[in-house]
């Protein structure tokens, strides 16, 4: 059937199949907030053995990758540097001694980043040493500080956290006064919602979360969050790997009643951002409003006078939106339990798209995660799977969705690698499915299998998809990157998803050519040149177009009564249109024949 056409278009979201999973509405949910609280005493300077980056110096780094991952994938969160224990103040009124606000807490941008940039490295410890230097550590006077700073935003935040990074376990030196000032405004940040983190970075003679930061830390908001870590750490990666951990809140893309889930996204194509238009004058952003006017008259036309349309055997069947509404809607949201099925009737090409997660969502509806927890395991030690009804939102079509169980994995560190949940793997409908007719190919011979199977063991290679990035999107955040910070020419960047030849055939070694002996003819070269292209047929003398055929009325009304129109081909509908003259409002084959029928039937 044709899609819907309307007599306009409306700013509305009609199939709610077609928004983007990834956006983000901050109207309703409110923004994201992070504040960095670094410690810039002298002992962050430091470096480790063998020359290895300071602890000061892999927090800067470790700041300013969550800075250009904000800028890319969620440039309306906002995001503050804060360093505590210097020599110098900068706050509101310097009210708080030994705490200077290196940044407000406001969206990530191209200048921040550059100043982080200037902190780095052994220049910018110096640029540190002459900023702020090294003084005094009151971390409740610090605690304080972040407090006024959210308490300053106007915006609606949807969650607020906070992050130390520092490589002191006792930051007072065993002062209990301060120790004691600290642990209580600690408490009252974490009674207005703000999560407090710790990363702690390596130091001589080990860390001891127990002696103080134990009591200020936030505990982990759910079992799949990330708690306090026990080891400090060593390492840039860990460190990177810890913080965005941490930093990337879990959004559930929607939850349901009754029995309250969460459905999240997996995995999500990464795409180029929409481009923005810009008034020349300003470069200020463009916005776009659109009226719908009659044409005949010329006035400004209401939603109500607007209707929809469906082309049908040639005719306009003319509806009301509510109609519309009502036929498009077959259930209400959520997942319907319809049965279970083993694991083994699931198939590889069942998968559709990539799968979601589903998770209990306790504060909702108590008791969920109880009937939650009690499905898992039962259809994990079975070893079945949940058939679902699935209807994302209002107006969307019903899918069915395989709930695979995935029980709970821990490393030797008891940190969680895989949190308790369902995979939703999204299953097709019989109209999905075809039924291919393959190609007559000739059968490899015993020997070419062998020789192929020598071949697959010898290229074969862990694959990880975190080991490989879309070039085309590094190359156009580097060319943005080089633009916003003023740069000489773009960072290079390597392109990981070409083939490295030289390992291949190192590799291979003579089994290539074997394998080619014994497909191929022994005068076989595959970079022989090509046979001579043909001659056009003027110039060769050939045979000329042929002409178009015309049909003649008596025959198209012959094909309208046995209905065997549909075994003309499009060019020819085509022509038989234009020959009598038919208007059509399409190029489809139906669109066509729907048009040609109701001319030669009236």
């Amino acid at each position: 059937m044709a899609q819907w056409n309307d007599y306009h278009h409306e700013d509305e979201d009609v199939d709610g199949e077609e928004r983007d999973e990834s956006e983000v509405d901050y109207k309703s949910t409110g923004r994201d907030s992070l504040v960095f609280l670094v410690d810039a005493s002298k002992e962050m300077f430091i470096k480790g053995e063998d020359e290895e980056p300071s602890p000061f110096d892999m927090t800067m780094q470790c700041v300013r990758s969550v800075y250009t991952s904000k800028i890319i994938s969620s440039d309306k969160d906002l995001v503050a540097l804060v360093f505590y224990g210097t020599e110098q103040s900068k706050n509101p009124r310097n009210s708080f001694k030994h705490v200077y606000i290196y940044h407000d807490l406001d969206s990530p941008g191209a200048r921040r980043v550059q100043d982080v940039d200037g902190l780095r490295g052994e220049k910018g410890a110096q640029v540190a040493g002459e900023t702020m230097g090294s003084g005094n550590t009151n971390l409740g006077e610090a605690l304080w500080c972040c407090s006024n700073l959210y308490s300053d935003i106007k915006l609606r935040l949807s969650h607020k956290r906070l992050m130390i990074f520092t490589c002191r376990d006792t930051p007072h030196g065993g002062d209990s006064e301060r120790d004691r000032q600290a642990r209580t405004k600690a408490s009252d940040l974490k009674e207005t919602g703000v999560v407090i983190d710790l990363m702690h970075l390596m130091k001589t003679g080990g860390f001891d979360v127990s002696l103080f930061f134990c009591d200020v830390v936030s505990p982990p908001e759910d079992e799949a969050e990330l708690g306090l870590q026990m080891e400090p750490c060593g390492k840039l990666e860990d460190l990177k790997k810890r913080v965005r951990a941490k930093e990337m809140k879990k959004r559930s893309a929607w939850h349901w009643m009754n029995v309250a889930v969460g459905v999240y996204i997996t995995a999500l194509q990464a795409r180029k951002p929409n481009a923005i238009k810009l008034y020349r004058d300003n470069n200020e952003p463009v916005r776009t409003k659109t009226r719908l006017y009659h044409t005949q008259t010329g006035s400004l036309l209401l939603p109500s006078d607007t209707k929809r349309v469906q082309v049908y055997a040639g005719r306009q069947i003319v509806m009301e939106k509510d109609e519309v509404d009502v036929i498009k809607k077959f259930s209400d949201p959520g997942l319907e339990l319809i049965g279970f099925k083993p694991m083994e009737r699931l198939k590889l090409h069942h998968h559709l798209r990539s799968a979601v997660f589903i998770y209990p969502e306790e504060e909702l509806v108590t008791g969920s995660a109880c009937v939650f927890t009690a499905l898992l395991r039962r259809c994990s030690v079975r070893n079945v799977f949940a058939l679902c009804k699935y209807t994302r939102i209002r107006n969307s079509p019903p899918r069915f969705l395989a709930l695979v169980p995935q029980r709970e994995e821990v490393d030797d560190g008891q940190a969680q690698i895989a949190a308790p949940g369902f995979h939703g793997i999204f299953l097709p409908y019989a109209d999905d499915i075809r039924t291919l007719d393959t190609p007559q190919l000739p059968t490899a011979s015993e020997p070419q299998v062998d020789k192929m199977k020598e071949i697959v063991h010898k290229l074969r290679f862990k694959y990880r998809s975190d080991a490989f990035e879309n070039p085309v999107l590094q190359q156009h955040y580097r060319n943005l990157e080089a633009l916003a910070l003023d740069l000489m020419a773009p960072e290079h960047i390597e392109d990981h998803t070409m083939p490295n030849v030289n390992m291949m055939d190192q590799r291979l070694g003579s089994l290539a050519q074997e394998f080619r002996d014994l497909v191929y003819p022994a005068d076989y070269n595959p970079e022989g040149k090509t046979g001579p292209k043909r001659k056009p047929a003027e110039a060769a003398g050939g045979a000329e177009k042929k002409p178009k055929l015309e049909m003649s009325e008596d025959e198209l009304r012959g094909h309208v009564q046995k209905g065997t129109l549909g075994k003309l081909t499009v060019p020819v509908l085509k022509d038989a249109c234009k020959q009598f003259g038919v208007k059509v409002t399409g190029t489809k084959k139906q669109e066509l024949i729907d048009a040609l029928t109701a001319q030669l039937t009236k």
